[in-house]
């Protein structure tokens, strides 16, 4: 997917023995480990459904998607795949069985190999020039930003109100798998359009190149590109628009979104969708249990618990990394936690801001 806005959140707890160090570590805890006191919030049936949906994925296969489809690049943080897709199917085995045991410290403590994750500050701090979030990101900690799936107004047709539209895969690669589509690269309309010029109006010249979904404000635009999801109000019930391919431009983190040359062009889909190489499938998600991350060097599917301040209370977390976006390239030192579905920034932040800037962070695998 993509970057998003957010508001950030935190944590706890510094391991007394651990040496300072600005390079990412990932350090297996003793058998031993004993949790904070504080409160454990996870919804075991949304969890399952995030582990299922990503164990089908994963299921595909490392020929399908290689870069997404492997137990992990990073020291201390890969594990064999078999590994990863035994502790998916365990939780979902605990979410029927015995929901309890996913709130239950001891039984985590008990039952999974946990690997704690110290974030690469030194990655952090050579993007963090006026960006006081990485400047100050802890040695023990991450940084645990929020994402969430806006809901917005959408019309049928353009309107002063509504000037920009979520445009379909252009014409001339509707019917072109992905592979194919990539390889004519310059010779398609998506590589040959950036941001700022579709925004200006490039898409609607005659003949017209590709099909405009649904109309937006600029506003609902932006959180729409930033979110990587569009929900619109259709009478008592919604639809959903979920990115489908880039024209390529990478992501600048050093402007702003509304800057950008990046443009994602967007499907209409059944449901919230996170991960996949291609919008034919991607992985339906759930708020609360499901994080956006560093998918290439981490792996898909890992199950991350997180411990975050929240009402100035401990909050434990167990997550699974199922989405990722153009922010998290090369970056081991930031998680993004799916909120929740909102109207705008001024429900999103009324809802998020007892949540802390940093989570502790733990990657967890069956024993």
């Amino acid at each position: 997917m993509l970057n998003r806005k957010s508001v950030t959140l935190a944590c706890f707890a510094v391991l007394a023995a651990f040496s300072l160090t600005a390079a990412p570590k990932f350090t297996a805890e003793s058998a031993q480990i004993n949790f904070a006191q504080g409160n454990w919030a996870t919804d075991p049936a949304k969890l399952c459904e995030v582990a299922n949906e990503t164990l089908l994925y994963l299921n595909k296969g490392a020929e399908y998607d290689a870069n997404a489809i492997h137990g992990g690049k990073v020291k201390g943080a890969s594990f064999p795949l078999a590994r990863v897709k035994a502790t998916l199917l365990y939780i979902c085995e605990l979410a029927k069985t015995n929901p309890k045991a996913l709130t239950d410290p001891s039984f985590i403590a008990n039952n999974f190999e946990l690997v704690r994750w110290y974030p690469d500050v030194a990655g952090a701090q050579k993007l963090a020039k006026n960006k006081p979030l990485l400047a100050n990101i802890p040695n023990d900690q991450i940084l645990q930003t929020k994402y969430y799936v806006r809901i917005a107004d959408g019309s049928k047709v353009k309107q002063a109100s509504h000037p920009q539209a979520l445009y379909g895969l252009p014409f001339d690669e509707a019917k072109l798998p992905l592979a194919e589509a990539d390889a004519l690269g310059s010779k398609i309309t998506r590589f040959q359009l950036g941001k700022q010029q579709i925004v200006k109006g490039a898409l609607e010249q005659q003949p017209l190149r590709a099909p405009a979904l649904v109309w937006l404000s600029r506003e609902d635009l932006e959180g729409a590109l930033l979110q990587g999801t569009a929900v619109v109000p259709n009478g008592n019930k919604y639809r959903y628009y979920n990115v489908h391919r880039t024209n390529g431009i990478p992501y600048d983190r050093k402007i702003a979104p509304e800057l950008q040359q990046r443009y994602w062009y967007f499907k209409e889909v059944k449901s919230v969708l996170g991960y996949g190489k291609d919008a034919d499938y991607k992985i339906p998600i759930q708020p609360e249990v499901t994080v956006a991350g560093d998918i290439p060097q981490l792996g898909l599917g890992k199950l991350i618990l997180l411990a975050t301040k929240e009402h100035g209370t401990i909050t434990y977390r167990l997550t699974v990394l199922a989405d990722t976006g153009g922010a998290f390239a090369n970056n081991l030192y930031q998680l993004d936690w799916l909120s929740g579905y909102y109207r705008g920034w001024d429900d999103y932040y009324a809802a998020n801001k007892h949540r802390a800037d940093y989570s502790s962070s733990w990657i967890l695998v069956k024993k």
